[in-house]
């Protein structure tokens, strides 16, 4: 789908490869822009009425490392997930440029080159009964990443790839496991299932979409730290996608936080946690629950509901429920600032002193 589009000007301002960060960029992500065109009732096409178009993703730029976790957090209808699959080639990008171990695959199509960027680059889905197949085993669900890329050269052998993969996963012995159906399976056992089918071909880059939004807060924990083990066993990169910036604080390396289809706050996780400069990431941090009753919470700084992104604000994004909002916010989009080294804010407003 084609869009006559002004590029992100300010996407471009800095270059994140800078000295604080550590170890080469696996996956670099430039001016990346996903709209939707919704469907057209006659009438409007034959008034000539221009379609309209849903901004996902509105032009944003960042970088991960080797052996990174990088965590995009942010709420519902954000463009995180749009994100997410955009990275893993099941979102075509509207424009922009995708760049996986220094070879652009923006324009990837099916062919050899997309199957050898499928061995490299896995997705962790949210809902594990929905992306499993209700009809296949286990054995048959996660050996299929190896029948496809014809790793493996008995049934005798994938079937040991599997049982390590499901162990690696957590599911010991995984001789119990695999000639069980999803249904037959709790919610944590069906998303290890998961990640084992993700981790089955050794590949070296995963995005976990909302891993854990769906499993229970007794069982959470668990799967966090099986991707810390995984990341340091197999040397992965992820991309941790959830709404929970505290889950973000436990995952991530660097965090950014996306508002509307924009990153407007990004950064080394305690940097941002600890002064955060964007007045929506502010208001995510004031939300998080504490285990203490006698803890008083402060006033969640946002107001009203995430606008249409059918028709986005003018300006900054986030200025019709900011409580810091100036005139400025309303008319002119604010630029990427470094307020700290590697630490960056989409904001109009310095907010060092505010508290």
């Amino acid at each position: 789908m084609a869009i006559s589009q002004e590029p992100d000007k300010n996407a471009s301002l800095f270059n994140f490869e800078t000295d604080y960060t550590k170890g080469e960029v696996i996956y670099s992500v430039k001016n990346l822009v996903v709209y939707f065109q919704l469907k057209r009732k006659l009438t409007s096409a034959l008034k000539h009425i221009p379609p309209q178009y849903v901004h996902a993703i509105d032009g944003i730029s960042f970088d991960v490392h080797k052996k990174e976790i990088f965590g995009i957090v942010g709420e519902s209808g954000c463009g995180k997930t749009t994100t997410g699959r955009t990275l893993v080639k099941l979102q075509d990008p509207t424009s922009g440029t995708l760049i996986f171990k220094g070879k652009n695959i923006t324009h990837l199509r099916k062919g050899p080159e997309m199957k050898e960027f499928r061995k490299k680059v896995q997705m962790v889905f949210q809902d594990p009964y929905e992306s499993l197949n209700p009809r296949f085993t286990i054995l048959s669900s996660v050996e299929e990443p190896l029948v496809v890329n014809n790793i493996g050269t008995s049934p005798e052998e994938r079937e040991l790839l599997v049982e390590r993969a499901l162990e690696d996963a957590g599911l010991k012995p995984a001789s119990e496991y695999i000639t069980r159906f999803p249904h037959e399976l709790s919610g944590g056992q069906r998303q290890r299932v998961a990640i084992a089918r993700s981790i089955v071909i050794r590949p070296e880059f995963i995005v976990a979409d909302e891993p854990i939004s769906m499993l229970d807060v007794s069982i959470r924990a668990g799967v966090m730290n099986l991707f810390l083990e995984l990341r340091d066993k197999y040397n992965l990169t992820f991309v941790f996608i959830t709404h929970d910036i505290g889950v973000a604080r436990y995952m991530s390396d660097r965090i950014a936080v996306m508002y509307l289809g924009k990153i407007v706050e990004m950064g080394p996780t305690e940097m941002i946690i600890k002064n955060p400069q964007h007045p929506y990431t502010r208001a995510l941090l004031s939300a998080v629950p504490v285990p203490d009753p006698s803890y008083q919470h402060g006033n969640v700084l946002i107001k009203g509901d995430l606008p249409n992104p059918i028709n986005v604000p003018t300006g900054c994004r986030f200025n019709p429920r900011c409580l810091f909002a100036v005139d400025k916010c309303k008319h002119a989009e604010p630029l990427m600032r470094e307020v700290e080294p590697g630490h960056f804010v989409y904001c109009h407003v310095d907010l060092t002193n505010v508290k």
